[in-house]
């Protein structure tokens, strides 16, 4: 048990980290991937029966990131199977827990078990990594999704947190006009600073209507129906923020317009790149639980 480690649902990226994981020699116990043709033959990864006996063979579990995509089950996008959150919670005494996205009530029931959990999303190292993939996965649709260059292109990025960071630098490589909503005034600051044009969210409705492209990191909702009104028909939305977003779907669909809810972009558009974020944050996350 000591050199294992289970790996329960999750989407591509958890695929190539039991490969990584056991390319290291570790023994991993596996569920959820029924349906995955990816899975490797390998004597190293063991498909188990059921979740509670992969729960059994390791004291290192990790759960899919994001845990759950519809709040009441763990992700599984290799599977017919369902585990509800429930159930899992139910069967993790004594077991460490690492993944992604926890919710609130889903931190408390850790708590209240004394399960040590680990949200790999909040480790900074994995942040900053996995900013990139989602930067290029939101180029990759504004170029599939615009029929104009992103050279010369207005673009207005809501937020200024790693990923906000990130996307600016890489739109401004590439000749966009880049302009950064921020409320901190040191944000505000640094947006300067970079050589991008900085805009207060108290100010936003000035400005909102000028963009060709918007792209929202925000998780909470700013763009509402009254802000909606005021933008470009043509205007491509890109929401990056989790549920439940930062701009109001059923109004921008009344709407008419282009919003593209763009989650978990680093699993679908860079799944190896992605686990070997993962691995390399698991590994540094291993060494200090040793």
């Amino acid at each position: 048990m000591e050199n294992s480690i289970s790996v329960i649902g999750g989407d591509l990226r958890s695929i190539k980290l039991i490969e990584l994981l056991s390319g290291d020699g570790k023994k991993v116990y596996t569920y959820g991937f029924d349906l995955a043709d990816e899975l490797i033959d390998d004597k190293n990864i063991i498909q188990c029966k059921d979740y509670k006996e992969a729960i059994s063979k390791s004291k290192v579990i990790i759960s899919p990131i994001p845990f759950s995509s519809d709040r009441q089950n763990l992700l599984m996008t290799f599977s017919e199977d369902k585990i509800s959150i429930s159930e899992f919670l139910e069967n993790i005494d004594g077991k460490t827990i690492l993944g992604g996205n926890f919710s609130e009530d889903v931190r408390k029931k850790f708590e209240e078990k004394k399960v040590k959990y680990i949200d790999l999303i909040k480790r900074e190292e994995f942040a900053v990594l996995n900013a990139i993939a989602t930067a290029e996965g939101t180029i990759e649709i504004i170029l599939r999704e615009t029929q104009r260059t992103i050279h010369a292109s207005k673009v207005l990025v809501m937020g200024f947190g790693r990923v906000g960071k990130v996307l600016s630098d890489k739109l401004a490589g590439i000749g966009a006009k880049v302009y950064c909503e921020a409320r901190k005034n040191e944000d505000i600051a640094w947006i300067k600073t970079y050589g991008y044009n900085p805009i207060e969210l108290k100010e936003l409705d000035k400005y909102i209507g000028d963009f060709e492209i918007i792209v929202n990191t925000i998780p909470f909702e700013v763009l509402d129906s009254k802000k909606l009104d005021l933008v470009k028909k043509d205007v491509l939305l890109i929401d990056l923020a989790s549920n439940p977003g930062g701009i109001d779907r059923k109004s921008a669909k009344d709407k008419k317009l282009k919003l593209i809810w763009a989650l978990s972009l680093p699993g679908k558009i860079a799944p190896i790149t992605s686990a070997e974020f993962i691995k390399e944050t698991l590994d540094n996350v291993l060494e200090e639980l040793n």
